[in-house]
């Protein structure tokens, strides 16, 4: 081999180990970017879903109830008497009590259900194969286990859940649901409050 020639060979190899270390740091930030992507849409205290990545699988999940005629119901828990919990223990107390309330709604419903935390004290359950009846009765169990929480703050305070149910329909948006879902959940806050089980 020539001068030239091992010139031209150690070029590249050098240029083939440039573009492996190349890849390599490619392959290491495109997970990197994943998961800061996934992380977006975690709520950071209770690890669920957060509004924006609740949003996000609400209207793919439309999209697919319109493609293939699949059934799903949203379930919208609000908190009642949770302001006590922050007042009277302070806000350490109303963390742990979101993190146990997280807890316990991805305990008992099913892996393929999504349990997020829209806001404060506002939780959603996105149930697949489910019929409305079903819903609210797991609803009725969800309020139940919550009222049931096995921390002090939130037995001083009297912890209760109203729990709203729609059905998702192809016909409407995410927002539109969204909306209809609060609207259910304040009714059965009402009923509650009116002596209804």
């Amino acid at each position: 081999m020539t001068d030239e020639a091992d010139q031209r060979a150690d070029t590249l190899d050098g240029l083939r180990a440039e573009n492996a270390r190349l890849s390599r740091e490619l392959a290491v930030a495109a997970a990197r970017i994943a998961d800061l992507e996934f992380r977006a849409e975690i709520d950071a205290l209770t690890d669920v879903r957060n509004r924006q990545g609740f949003e996000r699988e609400l209207k793919r999940s439309l999209a697919y109830i319109a493609r293939y005629e699949a059934s799903a119901v949203l379930l919208y828990l609000d908190l009642d008497r949770f302001k006590a919990v922050n007042d009277g223990h302070g806000h350490a107390a109303g963390d742990a009590v979101l993190r146990a309330v997280a807890a316990t709604l991805t305990r008992h419903v099913r892996a393929s259900d999504v349990v997020a935390r829209l806001a404060g004290d506002e939780f959603a359950v996105l149930m697949w194969n489910a019929d409305v009846h079903q819903a609210e009765a797991k609803g009725h169990d969800l309020e139940r286990r919550i009222a049931e929480l096995d921390l002090p703050a939130a037995r001083s305070a009297g912890l209760g859940a109203s729990a709203g149910v729609v059905p998702l329909k192809a016909d409407l948006t995410a927002s539109q649901i969204l909306d209809a879902a609060d609207r259910a959940m304040y009714a059965r806050k009402r009923a509650r409050k009116d002596g209804e089980r």
